[in-house]
């Protein structure tokens, strides 16, 4: 049997409650959500990109990619992308910039499913994203 490995990039702080920020077992991978926080700084709490839609959902899919390298994996195995928005008058503005975003990045697969929802997350945090990967 494969044994279930946690993946915590070096980005990241330690999560607030018994989570993993990703795991892998075998060839599936699943990313936790994650949201628009700056890489850690050593003895500091995490603080978002910035106020604003944009910097917080390309500091988010930065946070994404993070965890599916340290995986081992990468966009182009993505099969499912979820989409965590906490106000429906984002959902335009964050499809333009998932597009523009997934354009820079050269995949050479086809894109991921997508489901987008709209949630409450804590103050200030506007997006919140997590991908199941299968590698291979």
């Amino acid at each position: 049997m494969t044994d279930k490995i946690a993946l915590v990039p070096a980005t990241h702080t330690t999560p607030p409650a018994r989570f993993s920020h990703g795991v892998r077992k075998g060839n599936i991978l699943q990313v936790a959500g994650q949201v628009g926080f700056l890489p850690a700084e050593e003895g500091k709490p995490p603080t978002p990109a910035g106020p604003t839609l944009r910097e917080q959902t390309l500091q988010t899919l930065a946070n994404v990619k993070a965890v599916l390298e340290e995986g081992g994996s990468g966009w182009d195995d993505a099969m499912m992308i979820r989409v965590y928005l906490t106000d429906t008058g984002h959902f335009a503005e964050m499809n333009e910039i998932y597009d523009q975003y997934f354009e820079e990045q050269g995949l050479t697969a086809p894109p991921a499913a997508r489901t987008t929802v709209y949630v409450g997350l804590p103050a200030g945090l506007l997006v919140e994203i997590d991908v199941l990967a299968v590698l291979g």
